[in-house]
């Protein structure tokens, strides 16, 4: 069996390239219609830059006209069919300037109805982020000490210094049929999941729905708690480096997730367009599949597992939800 899987997976060892790649053109929609900006055979490496979601690139220099998440893509992934899966394993991301921004508070969704009367004011500064915005805060990022820290001091009280996390709140593929969302909600294509683990070291898996995949990404955070509940992480750019795999007619219906410890089924939904609950309910159905289809569990098993060994996690407050299950269960 060893010999087997070794010889399966040669070809790729032997004949993967390396891509170095930096769009001139960013784009706000998983479209199938927009500009190819690399083709690449499974097993290829490629090394790139996102903006941040303003469009500011590691220089501080803005390359695009708008606010709203950036894309960089997309990815043409030779051989890639609807019904495959792209398998993309995230080897660096990596924090590549020392700004980036946050909103001032906690958004209207992350507290009670009744509390948000008495929350303080939401204007910071006129301006001081983007102009004509006043409910931004400017952070200072230390790359020798891989830290965060508000520009000047928020509390009298607290430092709000932490370490950094660099992850990727959008991720994801073109979706089916003529459908273009925006680079702002989530759904089965992935999008804006604005899912903490998606950082270095993780592998995330994305449904195909149009020839090639279409392989987007961008949505920097150099630190994001789990929830997203002030609607932002700190918002910077990446220098990002991952390789693109193939799973042929793996028949996933959403994006998951792994990492040397984990699988993570996601429920990806729109902002606000259906309860936690629902994506509660769709990462839990996910994983049965996952447990039973690939693991070959039996149904009492899957169920029994998740029940004792699941973590669920709010991946953001707005509405998608992700269960977790130890692979040491799995051995």
């Amino acid at each position: 069996m060893r010999r087997f899987v070794f010889l399966a997976f040669l070809p790729a060892l032997m004949f993967s390239a390396e891509h170095r790649v930096v769009a001139e053109h960013y784009y706000h929609t998983f479209s199938r219609s927009n500009p190819v900006l690399l083709r690449v055979a499974p097993g290829d490496r490629v090394i790139t830059k996102t903006v941040d979601s303003a469009g500011f690139d590691y220089q501080g220099v803005r390359r695009t006209k708008t606010h709203g998440n950036p894309l960089t893509g997309p990815f043409y992934v030779e051989g890639a069919e609807p019904g495959d899966a792209l398998v993309v394993r995230l080897e660096r991301v990596r924090l590549n300037r020392n700004s980036g921004y946050t909103g001032y508070r906690l958004g209207g969704g992350a507290v009670l109805p009744e509390y948000v009367e008495s929350m303080y004011p939401g204007r910071y500064k006129e301006d001081v982020v983007l102009k004509g915005r006043s409910d931004l805060v400017p952070w200072e990022i230390d790359l020798q000490r891989n830290t965060v820290r508000p520009r000047e001091p928020l509390s009298p009280r607290a430092r709000l210094e932490f370490p950094a996390r660099p992850m990727l709140g959008c991720i994801g593929v073109a979706p089916a049929g003529d459908f273009t969302p925006t680079s702002g909600p989530a759904g089965p294509w992935g999008g804006n999941m604005d899912f903490n683990e998606v950082g270095e070291g993780a592998t995330v898996l994305l449904p195909v729905f149009q020839p090639g995949g279409l392989f987007y990404l961008g949505d920097g955070h150099a630190l994001q708690g789990d929830g997203e509940p002030i609607g932002s992480g700190v918002e910077t750019s990446l220098d990002v480096e991952f390789v693109i795999d193939l799973r042929k007619k793996a028949g996933l219906t959403g994006p998951r997730l792994e990492n040397a410890d984990y699988l993570v089924s996601i429920g990806p939904q729109p902002e606000f367009s259906s309860s936690l609950d629902h994506g509660l309910q769709m990462a839990t159905t996910d994983m049965i599949h996952w447990l039973t289809r690939d693991y070959g569990l039996d149904p009492v098993a899957a169920h029994m597992i998740i029940g004792y060994q699941g973590q669920y996690v709010v991946v953001t407050v707005a509405g998608t939800m992700a269960l977790k299950i130890p692979k040491r269960v799995l051995r």
